[in-house]
Parts: C-alpha cells; structure tokens; sequence
C-alpha cells in the first residue's frame, strides 16, 4: 500500500504542474498521514542532512558556468576544439559542438548552462552551414547533456552525497560513457551530413572569438578544465575547494583578461546563481525527507520483492529498472531524478552485485537521456527555443540519436561494468 501510495502520489503531482520540491514534500505529506510518522523528527532530519560543506560546490559550480556564459570564455573554448581541423571536413560543425559541450561540462558541471552557452554559439554556425534547425536543436539538446557525465557533475556530486559514495569514484566513473557518446553523436552527425547536400565545410569560417573583435588568446580558457580537475584528483584540493577555485579562476579571466564581462553582468551571475540554489536547496530538503519515508516504510525491499517476483535474472531485473529510471526521468529534471532514484534503487542494485559506482554512471546516462526525452524533455524544449526550431522537428532526429548512440551506449554502461569502473580502480577509489 504505501509503495503504491509512494509513487502515484508524486505522477499525480507532477502531472497537475506542480513544482518539483511541493511534489516531494506533498508526497511525503500523505505518507506520513498513512503511516503515522513523526513530522517533527522528518523536519529536523531534512534540516540536518543538507546541513553538509559538499553542498557548496552546487552553488560555486553553477556561479562559475554563469560566469563562463556571460564572460567570453565559452566562445574560447569552441575557438580551441575548431583549430584542430574538424572545419575541413564536411559536418565538422557537428563535432565540433560535441566536442565543445563536454569540455564546457568539465568546467561547469551543467547541463542548462551547457546549452545556454554552446547552443547559443553554435546554432547560428550550424544553420549558415547548411543544418537543418530540426537537427540542430535535437544535436545541442543531446550535447548539453554531456554537462551532467564529464566531471565536475553536480549529478554526480549529489548522487555521491545521497548514496554515501565517493564523489571523486563517481566522476571518473562518467568519464568513459560521456567519451562514448561524444563519439556516437559525432558519427550521427557525420551521417546526417553525408546525407544532406545543403551541408557546407566550414574551413572559411572565422573563429568564433574574432567575429566578436576579440583576439585575445584561448588558451587561458582551455586551461581552466585542466586546473579544476588537476586540483582535484591531483589530491591538492577537495571537491569543494575546486569548485570555489573554478569562480576565482573565472572571474579574473573573464573580467581582466578577456574584458568581455561587466561588474552589472557579475551582479547578474550571482543572482542567476543564488536563484538557481534556491532551488536545488529547497528540492534537497524535500526529497530527503521523502526518501527517509521510504527506507523507513521499506519501499526500496518492497519494489526490489515486487521486481524479482516478475524474473530473478540480474540482467532481466536491471532492463526493468532501467526502464524505470528512463520514466523518471521523462517526468522530471536530472537532479530531481537523481535525488528520488538514488536511496529507492541503490539498495536494490547491491543486492544484485551491481557496485554503487558503477550505477553511479547508468543513472549519469539514464536520467540524461530522459532529459531530452518528452513529454518533460527540460533540455529538448530548451535547445528549441535556441534554435527556434518547433519540438514537432526535433523529434525524428531525437529519436536517431537516442537509437544510435544513448541506447547503445546505456547498454553497455549496464553490461560492462569494467566500462566505468576503469578509472575508479586505476586511481584506488574502488
């Protein structure tokens, strides 16, 4: 009874439009009703898990992705992946932006502000080359999503904060399946653009940075990826520490160095930032006490039960679950997914022998692709409102890449573990 109650009650409220923290804490509203919980311990438990230095890192990463949009430092960055050639063949373009969006993911951790920044760059290029605006929202929608695999992830760093796992061991274990899928769009796009004559090479195109009069160097941008993640698993700084490093890297490079972000466009970061907090604090608070309500009515025993009384097949057991996070995260934002998936599925996936980290990396993949999945699809909707192409066009080309290189690419992700447990064991986090 309250498995059923647990999760029809947050469906219903997220298809009555709700907001994503009173869905929670609606939910658990009616599950302690049920049960007979106390209330007043649930408040003080919420309050107490949130009360954590990890928790930084969301609002000094997200303050350093606004930064990195409004300060010229994105257009660096697909000014560096263009100079290694990809303009001499025909749909280069498409890599390029693949390219661009996992390294702006390794600088800001985000998928929203992946495509804010790399989207609005790329899709006017892509369309005075031939591109179909169709294809153009689908392929940044798809790329964004790299902002959630390749490390820093705020996915990651949540994930790792609610399954008690090592953040650092979750990184890394992303770090391969973003590569795969870089790889894959990049031959859909190679594809797409083999096929359509209206597609022109783009060798004659001047860099991003200099049609914008700036010629200033690119290389203080490219290296910013590097300093973070250096600091990091260099085991000089935590990953609080590096995400306070990303913001006082930014701001001078932005603000001194390329000139290209103002003291009212700082003010307007910070804001953005502190919004943007608001919210993932106030979503952290409420699917902590939601998931509480689960352990302690034995909801994460009672779907695992209801799942092997279906097969007692590992393999069989993890499709369905699969299944199951590809729904969620048709209904709801990754880091929504990721704090209601968590504590129901990790239990669940122990028993079956699957490690924690490597889970860590089919939730990264899983929840990504639901977010370009309708009929939520946060990304997709956010990607044709860049490209001002209609979401009626974006689906068939969604729908190839999701064929072609995130099922493929999640299959392998739940079938070879070595896939993302390479570089965990390689620096000893597991």
């Amino acid at each position: 009874m309250i498995l059923a109650i647990a999760f029809l009650s947050v469906i219903v409220f997220l298809v009555l439009g709700i907001s994503i923290p009173l869905t929670f804490l609606g939910a658990a509203a009616i599950i302690v009703y049920c049960s007979g919980s106390d209330p007043m311990f649930l408040l003080s438990y919420g309050g107490s898990q949130i009360n954590n230095v990890l928790l930084l890192t969301i609002p000094l990463f997200v303050l350093a992705g606004a930064v990195i949009d409004h300060g010229g430092i994105g257009r660096r960055l697909i000014d560096s992946v263009e100079k290694l050639g990809f303009g001499k063949i025909k749909g280069g373009l498409g890599i390029v932006t693949a390219i661009s969006s996992a390294v702006f993911g390794a600088i800001s951790g985000s998928a929203g502000a992946t495509i804010a920044c790399i989207g609005s760059i790329m899709s006017p290029r892509l369309e005075e080359n031939g591109y179909e605006k169709g294809f153009i929202g689908s392929l940044i929608s798809s790329c964004a999503v790299l902002g959630l695999l390749i490390p820093p992830s705020m996915s990651m760093i949540l994930y790792g904060w609610v399954g008690g796992q090592s953040v650092l061991a979750c990184f890394l274990a992303t770090i391969i399946p973003g590569i795969i899928l870089v790889i894959l769009f990049s031959t859909v796009n190679l594809f797409y653009a083999a096929k359509n004559k209206n597609i022109v090479k783009s060798v004659d195109s001047k860099p991003v940075a200099s049609t914008q009069g700036k010629k200033k160097s690119s290389i203080p941008a490219l290296l910013m990826p590097f300093v973070i993640l250096g600091a990091i698993y260099g085991g000089v700084m935590t990953t609080t520490e590096a995400a306070a490093l990303s913001v006082i890297y930014a701001i001078p490079v932005a603000m001194l160095y390329y000139r290209e972000m103002s003291m009212g466009d700082l003010r307007d970061s910070l804001i953005s930032a502190g919004k943007t907090t608001g919210v993932i604090m106030m979503m952290l608070f409420s699917v902590m006490i939601l998931s509480r309500l689960y352990t302690m009515n034995n909801v994460p025993q009672m779907l695992l039960k209801m799942l092997t009384s279906i097969s007692d097949s590992p393999a069989v057991i993890m499709i369905m679950i699969n299944l199951f996070m590809i729904l969620l995260g048709m209904l709801m934002d990754d880091t929504s997914g990721v704090l209601l998936a968590t504590p129901i599925l990790l239990p669940i996936v122990t028993e079956l022998g699957v490690s924690p980290i490597q889970f860590a990396a089919i939730v990264g993949v899983n929840l990504g692709m639901g977010n370009i999945t309708p009929p939520t699809a946060p990304l997709l909707y956010l990607g044709g409102k860049i490209s001002g192409a209609e979401v009626k066009e974006m689906l068939p080309y969604t729908m190839r890449l999701i064929l072609f290189a995130w099922l493929p690419t999640l299959i392998i992700t739940t079938y070879v573990p070595d896939l993302s447990l390479f570089l965990p064991r390689l620096f000893g986090y597991c």
